[in-house]
């Protein structure tokens, strides 16, 4: 029996059913086609400010533990699928809706996710709503008066404590904001000593700390609200190595003086192909991102390194004179495939050079 709506601000309308917390949730709705991970991308800060669609007809039928964690909380203000899974299995002894109800999160199944998903991708992302209290008039108004994503920087509130990890080699200093634990991970587990500072942090703080080299992170909102983060970036290119990841591309690329734009309905999940320019290898990445890199005039001394094989759009770039160089996947592939984790060796060789 259906006890919830989703609602689009189109005007479009599904039912569905209630399997999480009770309540009403508004942001952008996306979707993504990874076919498990499940717990992993709940708890990607990224999603900040989003309601988020498993395309998948069947997720969380293993189970949920903390080695699927990504951070301390779940981050999409509601989470919809077609059918969600409540057994344990091999990612731990929680069932995935009795996870998400003790989260205190909107979740629902019994939607039609093909349906919402084929007009997303036909229409764009958009603002929604999900409601297990509301009719759809009265949602509807709502999600109409909901803030759009663009224009709105979210890096600070998705941004963790500082922190450390690693005991040796070179030291980083990591602008949080919205890292993945997996991101953090993998930089520690390459033979790095992390310093993770918050988004906000200044360029002459960031130096103060003697990094061997400074990441830039994942993270939610519009890259070009980030002036923050940019201007530190700005403040710190040439001075060390820089290797940026998600955000940290498009916000890397705003210091170097290109632009950002919002795609019709973003790269999310598990089977992105990337052809690398240096020797046309190409990469099946993980990725979650909206907004993308325009390239259509590169600043003196900046290339495209990497391209997207699905519809064009700029996968990576680097600034070789200013020691500069980022990705819009995921290395980490937490969860997916291997292919690019070596990029996380690579920076480390370049700062210990």
């Amino acid at each position: 029996m259906s006890n919830a709506l989703i609602v689009l601000e189109d005007g479009m309308v599904l039912p569905c059913r209630s399997v999480g917390a009770p309540g009403t949730s508004l942001g952008e709705m996306v979707f993504t086609t990874g076919m498990n991970g499940y717990q992993e991308a709940v708890t990607d800060p990224s999603y900040l400010g989003q309601i988020l669609t498993f395309s998948a007809p069947m997720i969380g039928n293993y189970g949920t533990g903390d080695r699927a964690l990504e951070s301390a909380r779940v981050w999409p203000g509601a989470v919809i699928a077609t059918r969600i899974g409540d057994s344990p299995g091999v990612a731990g002894p929680t069932g995935f809706r009795s996870w998400l109800a003790a989260q205190g999160v909107v979740a629902v199944e019994d939607a039609d996710t093909r349906r919402l998903v084929r007009h997303l991708r036909d229409n764009g992302a958009m603002r929604g709503g999900v409601s297990t209290e509301l009719g759809a008039e009265e949602l509807l108004a709502l999600v109409r008066e909901h803030p759009h994503l663009d224009g709105r920087d979210l890096s600070v509130e998705a941004a963790g404590e500082r922190r450390s990890l690693g005991d040796d080699g070179p030291t980083i200093v990591a602008v949080d904001c919205g890292m993945k634990q997996g991101i953090l991970n993998g930089l520690a587990g390459s033979g790095m000593r992390v310093e993770v500072v918050p988004a906000g942090t200044t360029a002459d703080e960031i130096l103060a700390l003697g990094p061997d080299g400074v990441f830039i992170s994942n993270g939610p909102g519009d890259p070009a609200a980030c002036v923050p983060v940019i201007d530190a970036l700005s403040g710190v290119l040439g001075k060390v190595p820089v290797f940026g990841i998600c955000l940290g591309h498009q916000l890397l690329s705003h210091a170097l003086g290109l632009r950002t734009e919002k795609l019709p309905f973003g790269h999310r999940g598990a089977n992105h192909p990337v052809q690398r320019a240096e020797d046309g290898v190409v990469e099946i990445t993980v990725q979650n991102h909206g907004y993308a890199v325009v390239a259509d005039s590169l600043p003196d001394g900046v290339e495209v390194t990497r391209t997207s094989l699905f519809d064009g759009s700029v996968e990576g770039i680097a600034a070789p004179e200013l020691l500069a160089a980022s990705v819009q996947y995921h290395p980490e592939a937490r969860p997916g495939p291997h292919d690019a984790t070596y990029l996380f060796r690579a920076f480390r060789d370049r700062v210990a050079a």
